[in-house]
């Protein structure tokens, strides 16, 4: 069913929505090109074409970037993709413009699992890696959403950023309990934990790209229920959506998306919340559109935060999950802030 957009706000013409489209997919190809040929290592733009059609691993560009820069993107436009598509989609589902994966602990419920089982279990398969992310995204989602119902009001948008919030810090900390446990396993994952594209497994990329793809699919076909959900459940069971089976497929949707991410990147916060936003100030609150943008815009901002995160300490480099902790902090502080929520 062909859902509208909310009412009362204005929506854009789809002609001009195309072309930002059009113009977000060229600035990502020029992200991506940026992030294969900028770093560490002496790299030039030939280096850049042949180590992506022919290369030679002798010369140490193209060694460079087949053996890093390459995983390195992929696991960037995968991450990106995944996260901005899941903040759209939580947004829209909870009508909650605080949402966000790291902000209501479904990140942190992904990485505490997949060190649980890396570190406790003693797991070695990428494919491994890529289900326990799933089943820590969904405990964690199911455990922020029952304490946020909690009281009369029910699972209100302040009452869910501070369940997230307190659910995150805890399973934070049983993380970093058990990296500490363990200086072999503290020394491997230490990056990961904060949120990084260096050094991915390109096993661990094949494995998790089934499950992105299929959850991106997914998301997308999600806008008109999305619209719906966004003016309220009496009215979008008036429009004819079941309202249980459109949560539960959004649901699944950012378990499996979160998940993927989680395991590929470790738990990187603020790009859904930061995406989302800056989507909907684009196109209007269309989910048919907010979602393909935050498909495009998320990627350009996880490989752009990496990009720089390679040149703000050099030789020495910022992990992303950092970079984009601090370009996240203030938009959502102004959220918070804010006496009239953001209507979505």
């Amino acid at each position: 069913m062909d859902t509208p957009p909310t009412a009362g706000r204005p929506v854009r013409g789809r002609p001009l929505l195309a072309l930002g489209l059009v113009a977000a997919l060229l600035t990502l190809a020029a992200v991506v090109w940026a992030s294969l040929l900028f770093g560490s290592g002496d790299v030039t733009a030939g280096d850049v074409v042949r180590g992506l059609l022919d290369p030679d691993l002798s010369v140490k560009g193209q060694l460079i970037v087949r053996e890093e820069r390459i995983p390195r993107t992929v696991a960037g436009l995968m991450t990106g993709a995944a996260l901005g598509l899941a903040g759209a989609v939580m947004q829209g589902v909870a009508r909650n413009p605080l949402a966000d994966p790291g902000i209501l602990g479904v990140n942190a419920g992904a990485a505490v699992a997949v060190v649980f089982g890396i570190g406790v279990l003693g797991l070695t398969e990428p494919g491994h890696y890529i289900w326990f992310g799933f089943l820590g995204a969904l405990l964690a989602a199911v455990l922020v959403y029952s304490i946020g119902s909690l009281g009369r009001e029910g699972a209100t948008p302040v009452k869910l950023a501070l369940a997230g919030a307190a659910t995150t810090a805890i399973l934070t900390s049983l993380t970093t309990a058990m990296l500490l446990r363990d200086r072999m396993l503290f020394d491997r994952f230490r990056f990961w934990k904060v949120g990084s594209l260096s050094g991915r497994d390109p096993d661990l990329l094949l494995q998790a790209l089934p499950f992105i793809v299929a959850g991106v699919v997914f998301a997308i076909g999600l806008g008109p229920r999305l619209n719906a959900l966004s003016m309220g459940d009496d009215i979008a069971r008036a429009l004819g959506q079941r309202v249980g089976a459109a949560r539960l497929a959004a649901a699944a949707s950012v378990v499996v998306l979160c998940g993927a991410a989680t395991a590929i990147a470790g738990p990187i916060g603020f790009v859904g919340l930061i995406v989302a936003h800056g989507a909907r100030l684009i196109t209007g609150p269309d989910y048919r559109w907010i979602l393909p943008y935050s498909l495009l815009l998320a990627p350009i901002l996880i490989l752009v935060s990496d990009i720089a995160g390679r040149f703000i300490l050099q030789p020495g480099e910022v992990q992303v999950g950092i970079v984009t902790a601090v370009l996240g902090a203030v938009p959502f502080i102004i959220l918070v802030r804010r006496r009239k929520q953001v209507e979505l």
